[in-house]
């Protein structure tokens, strides 16, 4: 195992070497945060032991799940060199089958001859398919080898579920602004680092880390390019002061933060249902920050105008029946405009969502409407509901007995509409917000004379029933 991949290189190699692969830790105990999946007695410790190798109780196959630049392959490196196993590592996105076989048979070699285990490593294992992952079973399933995956896509989602169920899964988080500090004051003065040679205010390191979003590879990329962008001193300057890197540095190397956000995974999910639940929460501040995220990662405009009409007819419904036109209104311009004029209609549909009255009392009738639909409650058609094209239909009774809605006082006809079974049914209740407020009386007065209209049909039915019309 070349000890190289685990920054313990050449000195004479070193420096020539990106800062993020000089400052890679090397033992569990120098990695910055992952706290929280590093202690005592947790999978990946137990996995770094030496005595683990060949224990019933260690893990044999674990899946790292996070964000990039949180510590996955790093912690893989680490788990071989402190447990003394031997490392081969594989890239989902350039191997294949026959690949994977050539590692494993060596692995198994490796075990047979001499007894070492093998740690395979495979980076983005979310890109395998699905015949690619089958092959790693056998030896999973045998010990043969002690298998750490990473991926930046939900397993449940992107791992085959037998490999799955063999796997231990561990969540990484991204880095929160004291590990990055940390990581940065490392930096700074390790003989590995820059070594004392460059200096850096609170300021730019704040500034690094809110340009990094979590992603430790990233800060020290900034940090490494923001050093090299330091003005050079004149040979004739006596001044000792150590070179400093300032905002206006890092703001030269590094113009837009990172945005964290897989438009096919988690960060996509996570972010829409954010953005969804802002509206309907009547944020419009933070409505517009996840805006703005999907904005800047790239999203699809036209999928943004979408989710907002829907949130119109959801969460506004017909507190505010106007809203659901003007989303409509501005996906239609979405599609024609494009970006980055698209951002403006796109903020003014989100603001009209976020800043009206709410009620989902359209959503709730639909769906308890629906509820008894599914569960058998139609019954047949009213037959004065019921069309009568042809003689032989009247003589079965259809049509006979409506009457015109607009012949009635108020344009509502004191007639049964629904199905028997459902008569007395009530789906839609509006709330005592916006234009539902005057929708409530006025149903309310309409469903009184709805239901006396059905009553007296009833009565009616009992006193004159009907002959059998179908018998002719």
């Amino acid at each position: 195992m070349p000890e190289d991949l685990f920054g313990a290189a050449d000195a004479t190699q070193e420096p020539t070497r990106p800062l993020a692969v000089r400052m890679r830790p090397t033992n569990l105990d120098d990695v910055v945060g992952q706290q929280r999946i590093l202690g005592k007695g947790s999978p990946l410790r137990r996995l770094a032991s030496p005595s683990s190798r060949r224990s019933l109780t260690a893990p044999s196959a674990i899946i790292l799940f996070g964000p990039p630049g949180v510590g996955k392959t790093t912690l893989a490196y680490i788990v071989a060199r402190q447990s003394d196993r031997a490392f081969e590592e594989l890239s989902a996105v350039t191997s294949g089958v026959k690949d994977i076989r050539a590692v494993l048979t060596r692995a198994h070699e490796r075990l047979v001859t001499s007894g070492q285990e093998t740690v395979l490593f495979i980076d983005e294992v979310h890109r395998f398919s699905k015949t690619q992952q089958d092959a790693l079973l056998p030896s999973v399933e045998n010990r043969d080898i002690t298998f750490i995956a990473a991926t930046t896509e939900n397993p449940s989602f992107s791992i085959i579920s037998p490999l799955l169920s063999r796997s231990v899964v561990v969540k990484l988080n991204p880095l929160d602004s004291h590990d990055l500090t940390t990581l940065i004051q490392r930096a700074l003065t390790s003989p590995h680092g820059l070594n004392n040679q460059v200096t850096a205010t609170p300021q730019a390191i704040d500034d690094i880390i809110r340009m990094a979003g979590g992603d430790a590879r990233k800060t020290l990329t900034i940090l490494e390019a923001a050093a090299g962008a330091i003005p050079q001193r004149s040979t004739s300057d006596t001044d000792d002061t150590i070179p400093t890197i300032t905002p206006d540095i890092v703001a030269s190397v590094m113009d837009r933060a990172t945005i964290r956000y897989d438009k096919n995974g988690d960060d996509h999910y996570d972010v829409a249902s954010a953005f969804i639940k802002s509206m309907r929460g009547s944020d419009v501040d933070a409505a517009l920050h996840y805006l703005a995220r999907m904005l800047r990662a790239g999203e699809d405009p036209r999928f943004i105008a979408r989710r907002i009409i829907i949130a119109s007819a959801e969460e506004v419904g017909m507190a505010a029946p106007q809203i659901l036109q003007t989303t409509v209104a501005a996906a239609q311009a979405v599609a024609l405009v494009g970006m980055p004029e698209a951002r403006i209609i796109l903020s003014e549909a989100v603001i009209a969502v976020a800043t009206a009255p709410k009620s989902n009392a359209s959503y709730n009738a639909i769906n308890a409407a629906l509820a008894d639909v599914d569960a058998g409650l139609s019954g047949p058609v009213p037959l004065h509901l019921r069309n009568a094209p042809t003689k032989l239909m009247k003589q079965w009774g259809n049509h006979e007995g409506y009457q015109y809605a607009h012949d009635a006082p108020g344009a509502i006809a004191a007639q049964q509409y629904m199905p028997d079974e459902l008569v007395g049914r009530e789906y839609y209740h509006p709330n005592d917000r916006g234009y539902e407020r005057e929708i409530g009386p006025r149903l309310q007065r309409i469903r009184e004379i709805l239901r006396d209209g059905t009553e007296q049909n009833e009565r009616q039915s009992r006193q004159h029933p009907q002959d059998d019309r179908h018998s002719d």
